[in-house]
């Protein structure tokens, strides 16, 4: 049996000064790399999950609910996708994205970033700033719109079942959206799951209601 740590979202738009942070997202990605450095021995894998937006349709909007709608966030290529600078990739194994053309909380549907496209301990993560807008954004579009689910594509539970993993720790942002719907998918694929909470950062004020269907759907949150 194996045993893998994954990172979710901890990215620059979810940290403060992005686009859609979320309070205490930049204190949490050196957290979560303290963690790693004492802890990497206790898994045999460690992997991170990121948005990365090419045109996801109604999941961006110039007027959000902040339910189903949100501001535009994590664009594909763009500095706010990248991984926060706090956030050591020097252990991370491998990076799937998801929600190019389409929402996706979940990390169960991110697809594997090819390896020369992904933070390495050669540059740091957020050093491949792209513009959002204008002339840039059309560029960085076309570049990485090839990057779709191909029959070759590799999800995460694909992966993680070719690296015979069954037990499964999730950190990262944001508890109530990302890090709970990417817990509970691992419980519907088979994992036995846990949750650090304490290593993860929500949205809403009060996240006793996202830890109870945590728990209810079979995640050990501690």
């Amino acid at each position: 049996m194996s045993r893998a740590l994954i990172i979710v979202d901890v990215q620059n738009d979810f940290c403060e000064g992005g686009s859609l942070a979320v309070a205490g997202g930049a204190a949490l990605a050196g957290e979560i790399s303290e963690y790693v450095d004492a802890h990497h021995s206790q898994f045999d894998h460690i992997v991170a999950t990121q948005d990365w937006h090419i045109d996801p349709g109604a999941h961006f909007s110039e007027d959000p609910d902040f339910v189903d709608s949100w501001p535009r966030h994590c664009v594909a290529g763009t500095r706010g996708a990248e991984l926060h600078p706090d956030l050591d990739p020097e252990y991370i194994q491998a990076y799937f994205r998801k929600g190019q053309f389409a929402a996706a909380y979940s990390g169960f549907e991110g697809l594997l970033a090819p390896e020369d496209d992904v933070p390495t301990g050669d540059r740091k993560p957020g050093a491949m700033p792209v513009a959002e807008t204008g002339p840039g954004a059309e560029d960085a579009e076309d570049s990485l719109s090839a990057f779709t689910a191909g029959d070759d594509a590799i999800g995460l539970d694909d992966w993680l079942q070719s690296h015979d993993v069954e037990d499964i720790v999730v950190v990262g942002i944001a508890t109530d959206y990302c890090v709970k719907a990417t817990a509970l998918d691992a419980v519907q694929a088979g994992y036995s799951v846990t949750v650090l909470r304490g290593l993860t950062a929500g949205i809403a004020e009060d996240l006793d209601d996202a830890v109870a269907e945590m728990e209810f759907g079979g995640v050990d949150v501690l």
